[in-house]
């Protein structure tokens, strides 16, 4: 059985206690985008959201989550965790520790800037502002540390603290991916400023994305087979061969991430793996285009009872008609939850695999509400309530834990668990999980 515990990684430049690899703890953290706590059965809410934003008490809509059910009842489920109500700052709290009057990320279009030596202003990076971060305390502690899926981050991605990454889509700078169309661009027509759907070659009402679902622009960094420190995937034949529409980028991401845990697993090296799911988040639907829906349908996967079966996805067409043979799903974000579920276990098989379930630690969380209903939204705790599932060898804590916790105390609560200690002078605003998750130890924090 896979063990999942709560653990987040700290920052650079500490004093780290020396211990075996055996003894150290691999540490997951799956990371989802835009799913409010409603969303999971877990949380029993009677209102979720339908397929085109909102609230419905429709059961056809509740995602189903057998795997992500069972880990919270044999570890512990957290009724209030907070995240901010958007993207940027919480993944900013999540990686720093601390909260937007330290790290300056305050929203997605207002982040603190930097004046350059050019006297030119740029946004300014969280390894600047705060260069602490948990990809750093990883390393610190002699982790290998792998990051996958949506960065939402500026500046060089290689001092996160990360050695390798796959991210989906990368930045939307990254505009000379040669191996995708599903993407937009802005064109000037008869002097008007023009969203396109590259695809089509007709205008898209929608906001500037590429496909990070289907047909996905993925890019690896330092990746051990090529020589360059970004490279565009498909990078080998037989990859390029394979790739087509109907590639779905969570799993081009958990590919690389296995591949990662079991190099690092042979090398008898223990692991952190940063896996920002874009799964949650609203986006384009590139093979229904005139359709208006906020969740694309996602591979089919039906549960058993013990195990899940993943249903290959068939599609064929171009530009914008495209047929998928009844391999996707009905739109809609249950139907994304319900992936996140099978990915969970197929990480639970992975680590079953490789014998390190009970050495392993896994958080379940996600960054800000769901699109439509909470995020952006700064009515009551709508943008700011998110799921959080801990499992953990050891743990003290089982089930329904009514504490308060926030995406801040993850930075200190791994870095306690991977034995790091953070400068006394290097002020932060979480508080470690950690005693509370392992000892008899009632209360969590008083107010957020």
């Amino acid at each position: 059985m896979m063990r999942l515990v709560v653990g987040l990684l700290s920052s650079t430049l500490f004093f780290v206690v020396a211990a075996s690899a055996a003894e150290k703890p691999n540490i997951i953290l799956l990371f989802a985008d835009d799913i409010s706590a409603r969303e999971l059965p877990l949380y029993g809410s009677s209102v979720w959201s339908p397929p085109e934003g909102g609230d419905t008490s429709d059961m056809k809509y509740r995602a189903k989550t057998p795997v992500l059910n069972r880990l919270a009842e044999e570890g512990c489920w957290v009724t209030t965790t907070w995240a901010t109500t958007v993207c940027s700052p919480s993944r900013a709290m999540m990686m720093t520790g601390r909260y937007a009057h330290r790290h300056k990320w305050w929203t997605n279009g207002d982040i603190g800037e930097v004046q350059r030596r050019d006297g030119v202003y740029e946004k300014w990076p969280l390894y600047e502002s705060s260069p602490l971060q948990i990809g750093h305390i990883a390393r610190q502690a002699s982790y290998g540390t792998y990051w996958a899926g949506k960065t939402q981050m500026v500046g060089d991605l290689q001092k996160f603290g990360f050695d390798e990454g796959c991210f989906t889509p990368g930045n939307l700078s990254d505009k000379d991916n040669p191996y995708t169309d599903f993407k937009h661009t802005y064109v000037n027509r008869e002097g008007q400023r023009v969203l396109l759907n590259v695809d089509t070659g007709e205008p898209a009402d929608t906001y500037m994305q590429h496909g990070w679902y289907w047909y996905p622009h993925v890019r690896l960094m330092n990746h051990p087979d090529s020589d360059q420190t970004f490279e565009w995937w498909p990078n080998t034949p037989e990859s390029r061969e394979s790739f087509g529409p109907h590639t779905y980028g969570p799993d081009v991401e958990l590919e690389f991430v296995f591949d990662y845990m079991d190099r690092q697993h042979a090398a008898d090296e223990p692991f952190f793996i940063y896996h920002c799911s874009h799964l949650g988040h609203d986006a384009f639907d590139w093979f229904n285009p005139d359709v208006n829906t906020k969740w694309p349908g996602a591979p089919i996967v039906k549960w058993d009872g013990s195990a899940y079966e993943r249903v290959e996805p068939q599609i064929s067409g171009d530009e914008g008609v495209y047929d998928t043979h009844g391999t996707v799903s009905e739109p809609g974000i249950h139907n994304h939850v319900n992936y996140l579920d099978y990915q969970m276990w197929l990480y639970q098989k992975k680590l079953d695999e490789l014998g390190i379930a009970d050495n392993t630690i896994v958080i379940f969380c996600a960054d800000n509400g769901t699109s439509g209903y909470g995020k952006h939204q700064s009515d009551r705790q709508k943008g700011t309530h998110v799921p959080l599932i801990i499992y953990a060898p050891g743990m003290t804590k089982q089930g329904r834990q009514d504490i308060l916790v926030n995406l801040a105390d993850f930075l200190p609560t791994i870095a306690e668990i991977v034995d790091v200690e953070i400068p006394a002078d290097y002020p932060i605003d979480g508080e470690s999980l950690w005693p509370f998750l392992t000892t008899d130890k009632t209360t969590h924090r008083d107010w957020i």
